[in-house]
């Protein structure tokens, strides 16, 4: 897809801001010589920014406003390297909230809805955004925030919550949680709404299951106002970008090129209207691709983005060979004796990598011959053979927040 020229001229005002505000992107446009954008080749020839680029600009170097203006700040949730943190004025705020009550409409979410909201609050922008955008539709929002399971299924019973959203990883470990207790009878959800990581077809499947309910994937970052600024729609095929919010390019990772709709490659942002920290060709690092064609839905003037497959930076890189988590959940996903909860460990032992890969079953399978097919599998798929494990279903951690399935240990 191209940009309109509605939206070129909303790049040229963001620009012009940044220009005017001297900030760290106004010194980078004018060190390049951009003064503005009148066209789509304009448009391309910007340059990306890159997560680095805002550790760079740390405490406040992205704001596009004066400080008398910012009503809020918000930081990702990386736990590595100087903090990115992203200045919110009120429309900012307003916009965001907007764009999320957007998102719960098109889940099919009504006032008469009671939404559980499990994602965390404080800098991490998941929690308060689900609120906002709950409050602005007018269902009544439970703000529970992570963990504490057992006050979560209580209040679920109790407020006979409708709408769950969480991570993919907390629900399922809510989902095994209501099997195990065997309270599925007294839980009245209806939807969940899950986003914050790349979920698997055999953990959606596993959720639907033991809760019963429609799923969603809603799409965002903290860098572009939070999760909020896409969702799928009720039709479940791909997730709907507010394109009157968020300017969408498909690149290819390695070169930069604009791929066109249809072809895989990494998503890059522009914000379009946000005051606080405008964002210019922002490389996500999220792999999905544009969906090409019309929606059954009717929403055509928003473009679909499918399931995030995983982050370009997630490569792991062994015998020579480059491996994404997704593809050995992939392989996973077609052993209907495995769960859907698996673990990578990547060591340096005698002098040669190895890969550990660990994959829950239950006591009904011959684990040695689960073990032999898996290894087999890998091997025929990606190129060589990895160390299977398989454990207990329940073994692998369960997390209130995203789980993590790579653990690289060559280098500790």
């Amino acid at each position: 897809m191209q940009i309109n020229d509605t939206q070129l001229k909303q790049v040229d005002t963001q620009i012009k801001r940044l220009l005017a505000a001297d900030n760290f992107y106004g010194k980078r446009l004018r060190e390049a010589g951009i003064t503005g954008v009148s066209s789509v080749e304009d448009f391309q020839a910007l340059p990306f920014s890159e997560k680095q680029d805002l550790r760079d600009a740390y405490p406040l170097g992205l704001s596009a406003v004066p400080q008398s203006e910012i009503v809020r700040i918000h930081s990702s949730s990386g736990t590595t390297g100087t903090p990115v943190i992203i200045p919110y004025t009120q429309k900012d705020v307003d916009d965001w909230a907007i764009q999320f009550a957007r998102c719960y409409e098109y889940a099919g979410v009504t006032p008469e809805d009671r939404v559980q909201i499990t994602p965390g609050y404080g800098l991490w922008t998941a929690g308060i955004g689900f609120q906002a955008g709950c409050e602005l539709l007018g269902a009544m929002a439970i703000p529970m925030g992570p963990g504490n399971t057992e006050k979560q299924l209580q209040f679920m019973i109790d407020m006979e919550s409708t709408v769950l959203t969480a991570t993919a990883s907390y629900a399922l470990l809510l989902a095994e949680e209501i099997e195990k207790r065997g309270i599925k009878d007294q839980i009245k959800l209806k939807k969940l709404i899950t986003g914050s990581e790349r979920s698997g077809e055999k953990i959606r499947q596993r959720i639907i299951d033991a809760l019963g309910v429609e799923y969603y994937d809603i799409y965002g970052l903290t860098e572009v106002y939070g999760p909020g600024i896409g969702i799928s729609c009720q039709h479940s095929h791909g997730m709907h970008v507010w394109s009157d919010y968020v300017f969408l390019e498909i690149i290819d990772p390695e070169t930069g090129e604009v791929l066109p709709d249809g072809e895989w490659g990494e998503i890059v942002l522009t914000t379009l209207v946000k005051e606080g920290a405008p964002l210019i060709r922002f490389r996500t690092h999220d792999l999905s691709r544009i969906i090409p064609g019309d929606c059954a839905c009717g929403h055509n003037e928003h473009p679909r983005i499918d399931t995030i497959t995983g982050r370009s930076d997630d490569m792991m890189k062994i015998h020579g060979v480059n491996v994404f988590p997704a593809q050995i959940e992939e392989i996973l996903a077609t052993f209907p004796e495995c769960s859907s909860e698996y673990q990578i460990r990547l060591s340096h032992l005698d002098g040669r990598d190895t890969m550990r890969i660990y994959v829950e079953t239950n006591g009904s399978v011959d684990w040695e011959d689960l073990r032999r097919r898996v290894a087999r599998r890998v091997k025929h798929k990606i190129g060589f053979t990895p160390l299977v494990k398989i454990v207990e279903l329940g073994m692998l951690p369960r997390s209130e927040k995203k789980t993590k399935r790579v653990y690289d240990e060559r280098y500790e």
